[in-house]
């Protein structure tokens, strides 16, 4: 029999531990090797650690390597590309000290690269191999000044020092060794641009000694974002670009040039990691490719010029996929499944799970999201609506349900659609949940991206705003308990709303940015002129920095906020939060602050996500005056 209790206070069976339980992450490419498959699994109840497992031809699914091998670049902070296989054995970087490793099937771990000074001040990412050598991106850190990122060639029996193949720009990524083993193909840029700004593809030729001759230019700019070079098997290079607006499919070869699949649609996916593959090919030419839309992600199949889509019961396909024989492999989940690899069949279309997060969630507690748009001064923009959801309890008749307004990071991330436990974690409690992908987001154009270009701490606050007020509007969310929160760029936007909006009644920033002046100045290579695009250059354009830092309306931040920091963060260092807790207590605004030991740009112990988990909704209860169901760990606020 259904209860009536107050929206918030709903027993649910999915704990914190259990969200942790059932959030295993694939956190790396798939890749394929003679009848094996490879995949990477990010486990919380392992500290987080990245441990490479393969399914043999047998289907007999194991780990790789010893127990203690953490497969994890640092390169750019957000890696990418740990690893790649060949001829049965495997080759990853350690995210201990950032060498890369032989993994054979027998045996210690070989180093085959040298142990740097300062530690882990060599780092390789995006690994392609061929021939006995291996083409990856090398990020090298040198104490002092700015690291330097180039192309290097590694031999596979570690019985050479690495040899610098490509360097003088200041970011490289993507090198693809073509079939015949003649030619590399790459993406490389230059401060200001991030990836999705502009990049460019170049291709040179390798001579006798390995070395590359001169390279030529295939596509992109400055204002074009080239994205995933691939090989077909022909020879024929393919690549992903923006120069419509929309990230396409085109190929570049001698006797096929131009757009392969022009449609208003993305192909691409922002360059945050290394190794993006969204699109590959069957042994036979055959091209397998994802795009998202607003109502989901789509595969299409293209043979013989001639694409049809093949049907899944997935509305959110990942960022990897690998191929063998007419088996296609990919991470895919929706609403009411969590992301999982995948196998599919691409002649009948069937396909079978692999491997899943080991949940017991029961799926009358998935909330599914509704797609909505509203009107904001830019034009429409799109948020996914998660109502509140628990077959045991409903709400009073006479009120609407709290709303948390979630916001991704990036700020050019994606509301996606697998299936979430943290934010069943919340619906099964009585909270709805609106994630927004406000002005600035993906997968909407390269017009939508740029609306926050020089508008940070403009559109995407504003923008927020106006999801809460539409939610609100339609009554699905009492507007006197608006909630937001977000990670990262998302903190930063969470902070601001709470200093300009006055109709939040409480706010969780994680690992968010209390001042812009601060990440200008101290914040890592990849990152450090990103604010060029979404603000200006700095310290020209210091006012507006002053100006859009939540730091800097202190004075008119009255709502209670939980920071949640980890303290080895390099992204967002841990004195932002510091900075904005300090401030908050001498004004007496209510704040709860949380730090974690061991952690970076986002939480990967299990111990830490549940405490993190626990402690929002402890702060949310104190704040808007309910009592959580369950065992929950109190936080301390201060100035309530």
């Amino acid at each position: 029999m259904t209860q009536t209790a107050p929206f918030g206070s709903w027993e649910s069976p999915i704990s914190a531990a259990e969200v942790t339980r059932a959030g295993l992450r694939f956190g790396d490419v798939l890749r394929v090797d003679g009848g094996d498959l490879y995949w990477v699994e990010s486990r919380p109840e392992e500290a987080g650690r990245s441990v490479i497992v393969r399914r043999s031809a047998a289907r007999v699914v194991d780990d790789i390597g010893p127990d203690d091998f953490n497969a994890r670049t640092r390169v750019h902070e957000y890696g990418g590309g740990a690893y790649a296989v060949g001829d049965g054995a495997v080759f990853a970087t350690r995210f201990e000290d950032q060498r890369l490793y032989r993994i054979d099937r027998e045996g210690d771990p070989i180093a085959l690269t040298p142990d740097p000074d300062p530690p882990a001040g060599l780092r390789y990412a995006d690994l392609d191999i061929a021939d006995g050598w291996v083409v990856c991106v090398r990020e090298h850190h040198r104490g002092d000044g700015e690291p330097r990122n180039e192309l290097v060639r590694i031999d596979l029996t570690g019985s050479s020092p690495p040899a610098v193949i490509a360097t003088g720009r200041d970011f490289y990524s993507s090198p693809r060794v073509s079939p015949d083993r003649a030619a590399l193909a790459w993406l490389e840029w230059d401060h200001p641009n991030m990836p999705w700004d502009g990049t460019e593809l170049r291709v040179a030729h390798f001579d006798s000694t390995g070395s590359l001759g001169e390279s030529t230019l295939i596509a992109g700019g400055v204002e074009e974002s080239v994205t995933q070079p691939e090989w077909a098997p022909n020879g024929t290079l393919h690549y992903v670009s923006d120069r419509t607006g929309w990230w396409n499919l085109y190929r570049h070869g001698p006797s096929q040039d131009g757009a392969v699949l022009p449609m208003n649609a993305e192909f691409g996916l922002p360059g945050w990691v290394f190794a993006t593959r969204r699109y590959c090919f069957l042994d036979d030419g055959t091209l397998l490719a994802a795009h998202s839309s607003p109502d989901g992600d789509r595969l299409l199949a293209v043979e013989s010029e001639e694409a049809r889509t093949i049907e899944l019961p997935f509305r959110s396909l990942g960022s990897t996929m690998a191929s063998r024989e007419r088996s296609l492999y990919l991470l895919a989940g929706g609403p009411g499944s969590p992301t999982a690899v995948i196998e599919i069949d691409i002649d009948s279309g069937a396909h079978q799970v692999l491997r899943s997060a080991d949940t017991a969630i029961d799926e009358r507690f998935a909330s599914i999201p509704e797609a909505i748009t509203f009107d904001t001064p830019d034009g429409k923009a799109h948020a996914l609506y998660y109502p509140p959801t628990n077959p045991e309890f409903t709400g009073p008749e006479d009120e609407a349900p709290p709303l948390i307004v979630e916001i991704h990071g990036g700020p050019t991330g994606q509301a996606r659609t697998p299936l979430n436990p943290s934010y069943l974690f919340w619906t099964s409690r009585g909270f709805g949940i609106v994630d927004v992908d406000y002005g600035g987001s993906s997968g909407y154009g390269r017009e939508y991206r740029n609306r926050l270009r020089g508008n940070w701490g403009v559109v995407d606050v504003r923008d927020c705003a106006l999801a809460a007020a539409h939610i609100a509007s339609i009554g699905k969310a009492d507007p006197d308990r608006l909630i937001i929160t977000g990670g990262s760029a998302g903190g930063y936007t969470t902070l601001l709303a709470l200093a300009l909006h006055d109709e939040f009644a409480a706010g969780a920033s994680w690992y968010g940015i209390a001042s812009l002046e601060a990440l200008a100045r101290h914040t890592h290579k990849f990152e450090a002129r990103y604010l060029d695009r979404l603000i200006g250059p700095y310290p020209e354009s210091k006012a507006i920095y002053t100006e859009r830092s939540p730091l800097t309306h202190i004075d008119r931040m009255n709502t209670p906020v939980i920071l949640l920091q980890g303290l080895d963060d390099e992204v967002v260092p841990p004195a932002q939060a510091e900075m904005m807790r300090d401030a908050l207590v001498a004004r007496g605004v209510p704040v709860a602050c949380v730090m974690f030991e061991g952690e970076g740009h986002g939480f990967r112990d299990a111990r830490n996500q549940i405490r993190a988990l626990e402690s929002e909704l402890s702060f949310y209860s104190q704040v808007l005056g309910f009592e959580p169901a369950g065992d929950i760990e109190p936080v301390a606020v201060q100035g309530l």
